[in-house]
């Protein structure tokens, strides 16, 4: 199989869908690779690295996208690659379709075959190709709103882990899964009082071990998301409805109650958000105020620490990667049900129920398709 991976458009963008590593592995079982020059030369993966893997260099996108039977990217195509997707292309990157209509219809009208990272399931549960990039978000909220509550961000000038004799920074974390567990254990570990709100007993009787008591685990009401962040100085968004829109758990009657000069991070951003608030930002302008409190919103975070990343995504997307090129992308599907759970689009059809479901679209089961 030809396979083409592109240069990131996306602002701040710099990760890249295959490293040479990647490359070799494809190369290794027999099919072919070409990599937009500088693809990942930001990130310390130059054209002579790729070279040296096995794939070809091009000039542009354009050659991938007209040549290419399978398109690796990172981020949800933009509308201009979009409209460069062929009918029958298979393209595998993250998509976030729910709360992105243009992109949707988009792709609906390429006649492309749409795989996303993020609806990919795991034999035990789990959203494997999601969860590097969750682990690595969670961590990075941490730092965002430890960095924006300094005075000269526009935060009220609170050290996230206080001092001796000058108490520490309260952190609420509405959802206790990848994302949330991440950002806890950052922000204990810098000394924070951290609160976690969740809708799973189980789940909530699962980190207060792993924490030994370290944090407060609360079952999630609108009364405990209303109190705690209160008086929260930095709250968490890390609420994910695979494949659908994030719900609003954060509403904007509750943000006008938070401290003036507090932070919100949501990291649910890339599935429309879960505070009420909440709009998409970039890395070039990653923050907005409301009603005094300052809003973190960017939908690529993982992007700001892009080398790490690239390497964790693809130590995951790999695998996956070389059962479609090895085997077609129909076998394949009909060989590995948590493959099959990432179809989200199939020739003008929209195959995830989420999706269809979230934007108004017929579902069409994928099995009817292969």
């Amino acid at each position: 199989m030809l396979i083409g991976v592109p240069k990131e458009i996306k602002n701040h963008e710099y990760r890249v869908g295959l490293t040479p590593a990647g490359v070799r592995e494809l190369v290794a079982a027999g099919h072919q690779v070409m990599v937009e020059t500088q693809g990942g030369a930001a990130i310390g993966f130059g054209d002579e690295l790729y070279t040296a893997a096995g794939a070809t260099i091009v000039g542009g996108a354009d050659e991938i996208f007209t040549t290419a039977e399978m398109v690796v990217k990172v981020k949800e195509p933009q509308p201009i690659e979009c409209r460069k997707l062929r009918p029958g292309q298979i393209l595998f990157t993250y998509l976030h379709l729910a709360p992105d209509p243009e992109q949707t219809q988009l792709l609906i009208e390429s006649g492309a075959r749409c795989i996303a990272y993020e609806t990919v399931t795991a034999p035990g549960g789990g959203l494997p190709l999601l969860a590097p990039m969750s682990e690595v978000a969670g961590r990075m909220s941490i730092q965002a709103g430890a960095h924006h509550l300094e005075k000269a961000q526009g935060g009220l000038g609170t050290l996230l882990g206080g001092v001796p004799g000058v108490a520490p920074a309260e952190v609420l974390i509405i959802g206790g899964g990848v994302v949330g567990t991440q950002a806890a254990r950052m922000a204990v570990g810098l000394g924070a009082s951290v609160t976690i709100v969740d809708r799973s007993l189980p789940r909530l009787r699962q980190l207060d071990s792993e924490f030994a008591g370290r944090i407060q685990c609360v079952y999630s009401t609108v009364d405990a998301i209303e109190e705690y962040s209160s008086r929260a100085d930095l709250v968490i968004g890390a609420v994910l409805i695979p494949g659908a829109a994030a719900p609003k758990l954060l509403t904007r009657e509750m943000v006008a109650g938070m401290k003036k000069g507090a932070v919100v991070v949501d990291v649910a951003i890339d599935q429309g958000g879960c505070f009420a608030t909440s709009k998409p930002t970039s890395h070039e302008h990653p923050t907005y105020e409301v009603d005094g409190v300052i809003h973190y919103c960017v939908t690529n975070m993982p992007g700001g620490v892009a080398r790490t990343s690239t390497m964790a995504l693809t130590n995951a997307t790999l695998p996956f990667a070389l059962q479609l090129a090895n085997k077609g992308i129909s076998q394949a599907l009909k060989d590995d049900a948590h493959l099959l759970a990432g179809l989200n689009i199939y020739e003008g059809k929209v195959t995830y129920r989420a999706v269809a479901e979230s934007l108004g679209y017929d579902y069409t089961d994928p099995l009817s398709l292969l």
